[in-house]
């Protein structure tokens, strides 16, 4: 593959709800080593990415209050290959505007936008997934990789795979939302559905062309953004248009409507991947010791008879004694105590957190 005419693209954003006390608006998972290692989900990713991308390639798109931490943490990027959002607007305006820049640099690019907080342990079958995808991208069709559900899943959305491609791939019939168990388990008897991780592959003018279709407004702003973008109008422009957007994810925006009109493709893929949701899905895919109990980070830690705990130190000691199935999650200004069978209404806290710098 010519490496020339592909450009990686990374949205990095989010609330950081369910990751609380550690990840918070100002800090979110991805800026956090999550997936075992010193490097954090976001270097993570770009390490990755770097197999296909160079850093003159890679564009990471973030929130004005994370940019300075993104820029700590990936050195290697130029300056204007850190897109700054004035303010979060959904996934469709950042990955619009990252296309549109593209397209003003290499009309004739391939771009594959891939988020910022997810784990992928195989990164040779991630790899080879991404060059497949490229290549049926070159077709004309936006691609998606589907991953292979190993588990009725509720918490994801699914991709129905249709009709085999000349090659490699599958046209798509349709998107489906998060579903019921029992239709999860249909989906997955099936052998028809994939799970949907947001992973996409396209030509910069046909999904520009896709969005001018369906979502016009949007498109017209995210043109005029980058028309603007290499001039001294860059921060007024984008400081008038960039509220106007609408607020509404690349799913929704594009990829449903064009799935419906037979655009869509996609390669499916086994590439151990985890969206890294909660605490107790942190415990499930990090390594644990003998007792079933998982410690993230590098501060002390005593356990005694503790079983199957979720530990996240800061500074100070963290004991446990007698307890069972527990999350404690020490920082600086807060402490979280949770039972695993709760770690989906962490978000709730965060919820009723009247202060701003906790949240």
């Amino acid at each position: 593959m010519d490496v020339g005419s592909f450009y990686a693209v990374v949205p990095a954003g989010g609330s950081g709800t369910r990751l609380w006390p550690l990840s918070r608006r100002t800090s979110p998972k991805f800026l956090h080593p999550l997936a075992g290692g010193e490097r954090s989900l976001l270097q993570a990713t770009i390490d990755r990415l770097s197999h296909l991308a160079d850093a003159e390639h890679t564009l990471v798109v973030t929130g004005a209050r994370h940019a300075a931490s993104v820029a700590r943490q990936l050195p290697e990027l130029a300056e204007d290959h850190i897109v700054i959002e004035p303010a979060p607007r959904d996934s469709a305006p950042a990955i619009g505007l990252a296309a549109a820049l593209i397209a003003r640099r290499d009309p004739e690019a391939v771009m594959g936008s891939f988020a910022a907080d997810h784990r992928v342990t195989k990164t040779e079958a991630f790899i080879d997934a991404v060059l497949t995808a490229i290549d049926v991208a070159r077709n004309g069709y936006l691609v998606t990789i589907g991953l292979t559900p190993t588990r009725p899943e509720t918490g994801y959305g699914y991709i129905h795979q249709a009709e085999p491609l000349p090659g490699s791939g599958f046209t798509v019939a349709e998107f489906k939302e998060k579903p019921s168990l029992a239709v999860a388990e249909q989906y997955v008897a099936s052998g028809d559905y994939l799970w949907n991780a947001s992973m996409f592959v396209w030509q910069v003018r046909s999904v520009l062309a896709e969005l001018e279709r369906q979502s016009p407004a949007l498109y017209a702003g995210v043109q005029r953004i980058a028309q603007a973008w290499d001039t001294s109008e860059r921060d007024a422009v984008l400081a008038d248009v960039w509220p106007s957007l609408p607020r509404i994810s690349i799913d929704y925006a594009v990829m449903e409507g064009a799935a419906t009109a037979g655009r869509v493709a996609t390669v499916p893929a086994d590439i151990g991947w985890n969206d890294v949701g909660d605490w107790d899905t942190l415990g499930e895919i990090l390594p644990s010791d003998a007792a079933g109990n998982t410690i993230i980070g590098r501060g002390q830690v005593q356990l005694t008879d503790a079983h199957d705990c979720v530990v996240v130190p800061h500074d100070r000691l963290v004991a446990l004694l007698g307890l069972r199935n527990v999350i404690v999650v020490d920082t600086p200004d807060a402490m979280l105590v949770a039972d695993r069978s709760r770690a989906q209404d962490v978000k709730k806290i965060v919820d009723t957190l009247n202060s701003d710098s906790l949240r």
